[in-house]
């Protein structure tokens, strides 16, 4: 903490932002500042992350302290949550029992929690205060939360998403070969009421597949034979 010694008026409109804070006559500079959304949105069942992030003029050492609070809507009690001081202290009682999470690394400035299995219970104002001695003075950003139930206009953008990346294109496709096709079949009509004639190469073809098909034949009925002669030996 530092502290100017040039007194001034309570009037200073920047000084939140800009980490002053005018106490007893002198503006308090904050060498800690922490920094949290102001709101967060979530919906039931879904884990919920509160970030939390903070800069500090010294080292972390095992004396940096984060602590989380949750205050409900319309009351002006406190419930603290979570505690950590090297290590993680998720509280063990009310109504976010088991549900704390530890997400955040203090040496990397994060100081942040998660909410697993919300509720619209869980709605109200979480509070992120960090100290790490000497740094112990700094602001306390709230973060508003607002839990709700997934609706059905929600439910319907994932499935129209899911249409445009998997149904349309393959109705495309569809589309495409089926254009192939009755322009093929309109062709092919086209030339027999002109009296088109097959090319010397569609005629081989054609004689090339008759061909295959009396061969076919051939083989069975040859088999057909061999079966007889071996029944009649017997």
């Amino acid at each position: 903490m530092q502290q100017s010694g040039v007194p001034g008026s309570r009037g200073c409109a920047l000084c939140p932002l800009l980490g002053v804070l005018f106490f007893q006559g002198v503006y308090v500079v904050f060498s800690l500042e922490i920094k949290a959304d102001a709101h967060v949105r979530g919906y039931v069942g879904e884990n919920i992350k509160l970030r939390c992030t903070f800069k500090s003029s010294s080292s972390v050492t095992d004396k940096l302290t984060i602590d989380w609070t949750y205050r409900p809507p319309s009351s002006s009690r406190t419930e603290s949550i979570f505690h950590y001081q090297s290590f993680q202290y998720p509280t063990t009682a009310g109504t976010f029992r088991d549900r704390i999470s530890w997400v955040g690394d203090v040496y990397k400035g994060d100081a942040s929690i998660s909410i697993s299995n919300p509720t619209m219970k869980d709605n109200g104002t979480f509070s992120c205060a960090v100290k790490n001695p000497p740094d112990v003075h700094h602001n306390i950003p709230a973060t508003e939360l607002t839990v709700t139930e997934r609706g059905f206009g929600t439910m319907l953008s994932s499935v129209a998403l899911l249409s445009i990346l998997v149904f349309i294109p393959s109705t495309v496709v569809v589309i495409l070969l089926l254009v192939r096709m009755g322009r093929k079949s309109a062709g092919l009509k086209k030339r027999s009421k002109s009296g088109y004639k097959k090319s010397s190469i569609e005629v081989s073809d054609d004689t090339d597949q008759e061909g295959d098909d009396c061969m076919a034949k051939l083989c069975v009925r040859c088999a057909e034979c061999v079966d007889s002669d071996y029944e009649e030996t017997y």
